[in-house]
C-alpha cells in the first residue's frame, strides 16, 4: 500500500514537468532558458521538456477598449482617445477595437513582444489611428454625420499597421464621441436645421412633379378634344347612329334620292 501511494504521489509531482494541457483557443510558446523554441504546443495534452515552460497565447478574439466609462475597458479611469478636427475642435473619443492573433505568429509576437503585446503595440496603433484620421474630418462629420466611415478608416489604418506583426483586426466601432455642452448644442441645432431644410426641399420637389403631372394630363386631354372635334364629321356621326341601331329590333333602312336612309319604327 505504501508503494502504490508512493507512485501515485510521485506521478502526480512528476507528470506536470512531461505533461502539459493547452486550452482551445490558445497556442502554447516554448521557451528553454530564455530561448524561444520555433515548435509551438496546440490544443490538447502535450509532452514536454521538464526543463522548459509553456506560455500560453491567446487566438481566439479579444478586444481593446478605451472609454471614459470607468471600469468598461483594462485601463483604470478614463481612457478614452483626445483627438483635433479639421476644424480645430477637439473631441474624446470612445472606441472598441476586436482583434486576433494568427496562430502561426503567436511564437514570433511572443519573442519580439512578450505576453503584454496589446499595449505595446495595439493601444498605440489604436490611438495614433484615431488622431491621423479625425484630423481630416470636421467636428460635425466626427459627431454625427460620417461616424462609420471615420470607424472604418480607423480600422484599415490600425490593420496595415499590426497586421504585418501577425494581428488580425476583426472590427473597429465607435462607442461614444463626446463634445463641450455648448458645441455639441450648436452641432444638433445645426443637424436639425439641415433635416428641416432637406423636408422642405423634398416636399416642394414632390409638388412640382405633381404639378408637372397635372400639366402633362390637361394636355393630353386638349389634344384628345381637338382630335375628336376634328373628326367628328356629320357623315361620321350618321355612321355611328347606323351602327348602333344595327341590333334593334323593329328598324329598317329606307334609301333615299339623296344617298342617305331614312328610319322607320316597325311597329
Amino acid at each position: 500500500m505504501p508503494v502504490v501511494l508512493i507512485a501515485v504521489v510521485s506521478l502526480f509531482v512528476v507528470a506536470p514537468l512531461f505533461l502539459v494541457i493547452i486550452d482551445t483557443g490558445k497556442i502554447g510558446v516554448i521557451s528553454t532558458f530564455g530561448k524561444v523554441s520555433v515548435r509551438v504546443l496546440y490544443s490538447g495534452l502535450n509532452i514536454k521538456s521538464p526543463f522548459s515552460q509553456v506560455t500560453k497565447i491567446s487566438v481566439r478574439t479579444e478586444e481593446s477598449t478605451m472609454s471614459s466609462v470607468e471600469n468598461e475597458g483594462r485601463m483604470q479611469g478614463d481612457d478614452s482617445v483626445e483627438a483635433r478636427a479639421s476644424d480645430g475642435a477637439q473631441v474624446k473619443v470612445d472606441i472598441t477595437v476586436l482583434f486576433h492573433v494568427k496562430p502561426d505568429a503567436a511564437m514570433t509576437i511572443f519573442k519580439e513582444l512578450g505576453v503584454d503585446y496589446e499595449a505595446k503595440i495595439i493601444r498605440p496603433v489604436i490611438r495614433s489611428a484615431i488622431r491621423e484620421v479625425i484630423a481630416k474630418y470636421t467636428v460635425t462629420e466626427v459627431f454625427s454625420t460620417k461616424r462609420d466611415e471615420i470607424a472604418q478608416k480607423i480600422k484599415e489604418q490600425v490593420a496595415s499597421d499590426v497586421e504585418p506583426r501577425g494581428v488580425v483586426v476583426e472590427d473597429t466601432s465607435f462607442r461614444d464621441v463626446k463634445l463641450c455642452e455648448a458645441l455639441a448644442a450648436s452641432i444638433e441645432q445645426k443637424l436639425t436645421a439641415q433635416q428641416e431644410s432637406e423636408k422642405y426641399e423634398f416636399i416642394l420637389a414632390r409638388e412640382k412633379k405633381e404639378a408637372d403631372r397635372k400639366v402633362i394630363e390637361a394636355k393630353g386631354q386638349r389634344d384628345a378634344q381637338i382630335l375628336i372635334s376634328q373628326s367628328l364629321t356629320p357623315k361620321y356621326l350618321s355612321y355611328l347612329y347606323i351602327i348602333s341601331l344595327k341590333d334593334r329590333q323593329g328598324t329598317i333602312y329606307v334609301p333615299t334620292e339623296g344617298g342617305m336612309p331614312l328610319f322607320k319604327q316597325v311597329q
